[in-house]
């Protein structure tokens, strides 16, 4: 009976050995999704981290080492420490990690905000419906979040909170953001962000939104492309039009 309780104890401390995330506990996420209008998106997460008295010397450690990887950073605080928006075919880009200093609660509590900061291609559809005018859908395929038999839902103590371009106007929204309040009403009018909060079921989630480009933004496209297609080639066409202009009109005057 001895021998087998020993069997136990060392048993149960191989595991705690296995188990470096013990002494932490991940209390909030704040996933910020900011859309471009050439369909990526920028994604800013904050991950609130518990941290017991015990790991706060092994925590300002680790901070420390600023060449700490995502997955090393993940076997210290967890597997819950995750890009929540990702493209599955392209991944992520311009990738930062950036672990907080530890702060102190009133309480004695220690805690940690651990940054991840990246951008993610194709988190859109796009489609030109009128002159200057541009339809976007979300892409619900870069959601990376808890799944459960219905479908995806927003991890618990989670904020999805969604950006879409400065101007946009939405079309439509599903389901129904939990903030700003206003939205429940199906006002959609002047909506700079909506926010989503925990246990928020995503399945069918549905975002669409138009912008409209501005005659300069359209010019300055189109110079754009001709000098991706054309490269320094482009400014010859382009001095060579103004000497044109300059002597049509000159000639022009003298008669």
């Amino acid at each position: 009976m001895i021998r087998y309780a020993a069997l136990v104890f060392a048993l149960l401390a191989v595991i705690a050995i296995q188990m470096p995330s013990a002494s932490y506990a991940i209390t909030h996420v704040t996933t910020q999704v900011t859309l471009n209008t050439n369909t990526s998106a920028t994604v800013r997460e904050v991950f609130t981290v518990y941290i017991t008295n015990s790991s706060a010397s092994q925590y300002q450690a680790d901070r420390a080492v600023f060449n700490l990887t995502l997955s090393t950073w993940q076997s210290i605080i967890g597997p819950g420490l995750t890009q929540h928006i990702i493209n599955p075919k392209l991944g992520v880009y311009s990738f930062r990690l950036f672990p907080g200093p530890l702060t102190t609660t009133i309480t004695g509590q220690q805690n940690a905000q651990i940054i991840l900061s990246y951008n993610v291609q194709n988190v859109t559809r796009v489609n030109e419906i009128a002159p200057r005018v541009f339809f976007y859908t979300f892409n619900t395929n870069v959601f990376n979040f808890e799944h459960e038999i219905s479908g995806q839902v927003l991890d618990p103590n989670t904020t999805l909170t969604i950006s879409p371009p400065q101007g946009s106007i939405i079309n439509n929204i599903y389901p129904v953001p939990d903030s700003p309040s206003n939205l429940i009403t199906g006002n959609f009018t002047n909506v700079t962000s909506m926010s989503w909060y925990y246990q928020e079921p995503l399945s069918k989630f549905a975002l669409s939104f138009t912008t409209r480009q501005s005659i300069q933004a359209e010019v300055l496209s189109f110079f754009t492309a001709a000098y991706a297609f054309l490269g320094i080639f482009t400014y010859v066409i382009i001095i060579a039009f103004v000497l044109f202009f300059i002597l049509y009109t000159y000639l022009k005057v003298e008669k």
